[in-house]
């Protein structure tokens, strides 16, 4: 196993680990490494020092992070104000609504017209569907992440 630092299109920074490197690059080459804050697939290696243990006779302390890093890890609290504000976000709605998956246009179209319980939802539709909810007239918006299901 090896752990890499990435880096997605949006400058969020993220460790993840892999079998091996070409592990991550047969991943990332099928889009199937996702960034760990906004989901993009758009994800690269980033510059990182190598870890290497001390020997038995060094002093045993607690690791010292990069200079203008916290000791925190990277995916334990986020780096910006925005990605705290994000990560608030899909917590919020989470919490406060039921996800129905790739049944989202359907779900989102018996609620608009009282077919279903009035309730808050969110899921995956396919451009197509969700432009016709447009034009319908159903109140539906994108999320600016995709479903914890579908990130690594």
């Amino acid at each position: 196993m090896i752990k890499f630092s990435l880096k997605c299109g949006q400058d969020h920074r993220f460790d993840s680990w892999f079998q091996s490197s070409t592990a991550f690059d047969t991943l990332a080459a099928r889009g199937l490494v996702n960034c760990a804050v906004c989901g993009i697939t758009d994800v690269e290696k980033s510059i990182m020092a190598p870890s290497v243990r001390a020997g038995r006779d060094a002093p045993q302390g607690p690791p010292t992070a990069p200079e203008g890093k916290s000791g925190r890890g990277t995916l334990s609290a986020p780096a910006s104000p925005s990605e705290q504000a994000l990560t608030e976000m899909r917590r919020q709605i989470e919490k406060n609504s039921e996800y129905v998956g790739p049944n989202f246009a359907k779900e989102a179209r018996k609620v608009h017209e009282g077919g279903a319980a009035a309730r808050w939802i969110h899921g995956e539709a396919r451009p197509e569907e969700a432009r016709k909810l447009i034009e319908d007239g159903v109140p539906i918006m994108p999320l600016p992440f995709k479903p914890r299901r579908k990130v690594n």
